[in-house]
């Protein structure tokens, strides 16, 4: 699986050069193999006889993280999601997507979120999964600012980011709550261990840090501001991202430690608490956007609300009903989705004002929204997957069983209620993103471009999404046997049983939902008389306010900051630098009792040595004085010289010869420079200026004598010189420890080292060249 999940990353290397050839061949065609051929590999496991698959490749054992990868049946429906999905996505890309596009940018970013996703739903190990979580939010980024010539989707792009990793960071520190409550990175055992957990004093935080996560990542309220502005992306990208992937990650994470924290109470509380409000609050301001995608946006939002909530009652029934939605919402919000981009595509504009009367123009188009809006608002009809899902969401709120205290027995009792609020704004934002698009009257000389229908391949995408509504709903239990129950399973800790069908007779959940297109289809008929409750409820508030105003702050007081000990005085950065090495280490030191003097089994000084060790002496306190260039380089070529000396005493030819040559490079080097450079300039520094360079001179110099002794006297762990002196011939193949030291056993150190000072020689080269072209302007 490793393969698996890396081949869209590795692939993505080529695209570049596949994208340059775009004037004969769009490079969405070779992209578009890549998920199919990873759908058609995860394909091979779905069916009623499925048992967990578990493999595992060494990274860093030596700190318990290694690819282990796990296939269970919540894994394989999300990896069938984002590679099915994704070929779809790219399926539509090809004809949305213009071959004048950065289109090798944008397949590389797809890529590398597709390898991202899929390493975040298979991966066992925490770490490795929190690793891939936030290549997610990176790649995301790219994604969303990819038409980064427009300031919204910049604004877009960096407001998901720093939300989700935020929220990513948070998550890291609850995966080492549990690493260090359980000793184990495995998900897998830590569930098997979920009493450890449970009785440890550290799980709400753990589990509070966790919800964070998966609260940002999944646009949970009041997390939820960044996927509106998300929706800048190409429509490509939010038909993936923002409907069948990034995310559903949060949803992920929560239905994967379902088993551990389910039977907790304060988790009942706080992710029913947290998805209802979602729900709610989305779907209620679904109602009052202009933009169809930001419609689509807050649709979105209110679903995974949903979601959510039912993974939060812990119930098996809620998580087979809450694994199925995420099915059923990636199939017609996928192609909602791709339906707005076909409107925008063709018709110049995604503003439903503008908009209206474009049956007659768009048809197939029309027809493709009419059985996505009719799932996503859950009209009872046989064949509409969404109305079975939203179905078992209402019955899963009656069915909650009682709560232990005060809090949760009021949820219990207001749960069904606030779901049928929402599920009536959920009918009537969906009807509206339908008529006010398709219906009423016909506003063609408000739009850029004249509407006509979409390409037959544009359409294919929707129609597939369109085509899975149907099947679905036609025939959900063929889908039920052989991977939903296996992902409810998972979710639940136990099997769950389930026998979906449209008619249960005159059920309080089906009369609920009659309630629901009752008053919604109200509402709908009169929502210009009741729409003027938004000039109340929000108003003026919003979080988006929030998050700007801190932003602000945030902005400014970092210039402020910068602006202080930015200066350009070198002398300062460097005090600043000094000192705080020296205060951070010396406290640290202190503390610890890490400093130790020992004198014995020290070899004798003699006077050649002190002699030597004055001669330094003398000359670096002579470099303070020296006022002009030649002098002070010199001066510092005695020092360096000095310490080759008594390298050389010291019997170590390999350092004194090394350092002799350093050295004469090194004042060469300053001669040449220093023969471009001004003289130095003998000003005299004011008594305070002084006072702190000496202060923080001397003390940095006491504090790396004091370390080296300490060093050097310390015993707290074994030498390592034992080691290379007797492995230095077997493994490095030479009898010069130091240079095999250097060659091999640090070989990956020396070729970085070198690799950074190729990096500073083109940095120089190019400033100098930047130089010498304004110069000849």
């Amino acid at each position: 699986m490793l393969y698996i999940v890396l081949i869209p990353l590795l692939l993505s290397c080529i695209i570049p050069f596949i994208s340059k050839i775009k004037h004969k061949l769009h490079t969405g065609l070779f992209v578009f193999l890549i998920p199919t051929v990873i759908f058609i590999y995860f394909i091979r496991f779905v069916g009623t006889e499925f048992e967990p698959v578990r493999q595992s490749y060494n990274w860093i054992p030596s700190l318990g993280i290694n690819f282990d990868f796990y296939l269970d049946g919540l894994s394989l429906l999300f990896a069938l999601l984002i590679s099915g999905i994704g070929a779809l996505v790219v399926l539509y890309s090809i004809y949305y997507l213009d071959k004048g596009e950065r289109l090798g940018h944008f397949y590389v970013y797809l890529l590398m979120f597709m390898s991202a996703m899929l390493g975040v739903v298979l991966s066992d190990n925490i770490f490795v999964l929190y690793t891939f979580w936030e290549l997610t939010s990176i790649s995301s980024f790219l994604l969303i600012g990819y038409w980064h010539f427009k300031e919204k989707s910049r604004y877009g792009a960096l407001k998901s980011m720093l939300i989700t990793i935020f929220g990513g960071l948070s998550m890291f520190g609850g995966f080492i709550l549990l690493s260090v409550m359980t000793g184990t990175t495995s998900i897998q055992v830590m569930i098997q261990n979920a009493e450890v957990i449970m009785n440890s004093p550290y799980m709400p935080l753990a589990l509070g840090f966790m919800l964070i996560g998966a609260f940002t990542k999944s646009a949970q309220f009041p997390f939820h501001i960044w996927l509106p502005d998300a929706m800048e992306a190409p429509t490509p990208v939010s038909a993936y991202l923002h409907s069948a992937t990034m995310v559903k990650a949060g949803l992920f994470l929560v239905a994967r430690f379902s088993p551990i924290f389910a039977d907790y109470e304060w988790f009942f509380i706080i992710v029913s608490v947290a998805g209802i409000v979602t729900l709610c609050w989305g779907s209620y301001m679904a109602v009052h956007q202009t933009d169809l995608k930001a419609i689509l946006a807050f649709s979105t939002i209110s679903q995974l609300g949903m979601i959510m909530a039912m993974l939060g009652f812990g119930t098996e029934a809620a998580a087979f009903a809450a694994v199925f939605h995420i099915l059923c919402h990636a199939t017609f919000k996928g192609s909602l989705f791709m339906v707005a981009g076909i409107v925008d595509h063709e018709t110049g504009t995604r503003d439903i004002r503008k908009l209206g009367g474009l049956m007659t123009f768009m048809p197939m188009s029309a027809a493709l929204a009419l059985f996505g809006t009719f799932s996503m608002a859950g009209i009872p009809l046989p064949f509409l997957n969404g109305f079975y899902s939203k179905e078992m969401f209402f019955q899963s709120t009656l069915d909650l069983p009682a709560g232990a205290n005060v809090v949760a027995t009021f949820l219990v009792d207001i749960i069904p209620y606030l779901a049928v609020f929402g599920s009536i704004f959920t009918f009537v934002y969906s009807l509206y993103f339908l008529f006010g698009t398709f219906a009423g009257k016909k506003q063609v000389d408000q739009l850029p471009k004249h509407p006509h229908e979409a390409p037959i391949g544009m359409l294919l995408s929707p129609f597939i999404l369109v085509l899975g509504v149907i099947l679905i709903g036609l025939f959900p239990n063929a889908f039920n046997g052989t991977f939903i129950a296996h992902a409810a399973e998972a979710v639940a800790g136990s099997a769950v049983v389930e026998n979906i069908k449209f008619w249960h007779g005159l059920s309080p959940a089906f009369q609920m939902s009659l309630a629901v297109v009752a008053i919604g289809t109200i509402l709908v008929s009169t929502r210009r008389k009741w729409s003027k409750v938004y000039t109340f409820v929000p108003g003026g508030r919003s979080i988006n306010n929030i998050y700007d105003a801190i932003i602000s702050k945030l902005d400014s007081w970092s210039r402020r900051i910068t602006t202080f000990y930015m200066t350009g005085s070198l002398r300062l950065y460097m005090a600043i630098i000094l000192s705080t090495i020296m205060l951070v280490t010396l406290s640290f030191m202190l503390v610890t009792d890490g400093f130790t003097i020992n004198s014995n089994d020290l070899a004798p000084v003699r006077l050649t040595e002190i002699a030597v060790v004055l001669v330094i002496i003398a000359a670096a306190i002579g470099t303070i004085f020296a006022r002009q260039n030649l002098a002070a380089i010199l001066i510092v070529g005695v020092v360096g010289y000095g310490v080759s000396l008594l390298f050389v005493i010291y019997r170590a030819p390999d350092l004194a010869l090394t350092q002799l040559v350093v050295e004469t490079v090194s004042v060469a080097l300053f001669l040449l420079c220093f023969y471009h450079l001004p003289n130095l300039r003998n000003k005299k520094d004011s008594t305070g200026t002084r006072l702190t360079n000496g202060i923080v001179s001397i003390g940095f110099g006491t504090l790396m004598t004091l370390i080296g002794i300490s060093a050097h006297s310390s015993d707290w762990f074994g030498t390592i010189s034992d080691y290379f002196l007797k492995t230095s011939h077997s493994l490095g193949g030479g009898d010069n420890v130091v240079n095999v030291i250097l060659v091999d056993m640090r070989g990956l150190d020396t070729l970085f080292e070198i690799t950074v000072l190729g990096i500073a020689a083109l940095a120089i080269y190019s400033l100098i060249k930047i130089k010498i072209k304004k110069g000849t302007k």
